[in-house]
């Protein structure tokens, strides 16, 4: 199996860096994997995970077999952005595995837990609608305009198939002139139901 380690530091908590690599090497030895490429990301929570995407990106070309984080919070930005990865990984036939929370896709009790990451995205998911249509009405009572802009909801299709070719949602965004976050949302729409291969 050829492995990736993934880990995520902000640029103020750098120190944790070694002992996530120094555990994460340390699974994989003892499963007898091969670490080919070790990965670390630093910034700020809300940045975009660059490095990230580039890993996604060798998953694609099926490079690797298998991801492995410290944490799940590493990796996510948020709760529709995990789910919405892990779904990927898992079509890709590419494992994933959280030390933390002892998350091992590579397992069918694993892939049964991820199953329950999908329920909590989907309640996340209704609590938003749920905003959403009271914030829709509060503005219609004002006389407020409300919504989500045209320009991003036509161009959903063009979103999908641009990311299907690879390219990260920053430059998805960049290329179709809409916000990241629309491209975001537009991805997560389909994604809050993460559909797992038999074991």
């Amino acid at each position: 199996m050829r492995a990736v380690l993934y880990a995520r530091v902000s640029t103020s908590d750098q120190n944790t860096l070694p002992m996530q690599i120094e555990e994460m090497t340390s699974y994989a030895t003892n499963r007898g994997w091969i670490i080919v490429n070790k990965v670390l990301d630093v910034g700020s929570g809300v940045s975009e995970r660059s490095k990230r995407e580039k890993l996604l990106q060798e998953a694609r070309r099926r490079n690797i077999d298998v991801v492995i984080v410290w944490k799940l919070d590493r990796w996510g930005r948020s709760l529709p952005d995990l789910i919405m990865t892990l779904r990927e990984l898992d079509e890709l036939g590419v494992g994933f595995i959280s030390l933390t929370e002892a998350l091992d896709l590579t397992t069918p009790t694993g892939r049964a837990m991820a199953g329950l990451l999908s329920v909590f995205a989907e309640f996340e998911r209704e609590l938003l609608k749920e905003r959403i249509k009271a914030g829709i009405a509060q503005a219609r009572k004002k006389g407020k305009p409300h919504g989500r802009p045209k320009s991003a909801v036509l161009k959903a299709t063009q979103v999908k198939e641009l990311f299907k070719k690879g390219l990260s949602k920053s430059k998805i965004a960049i290329k179709l002139k809409i916000g990241r976050s629309s491209v975001i949302r537009i991805l997560a729409d389909e994604s809050t139901t993460l559909t797992l291969k038999d074991p």
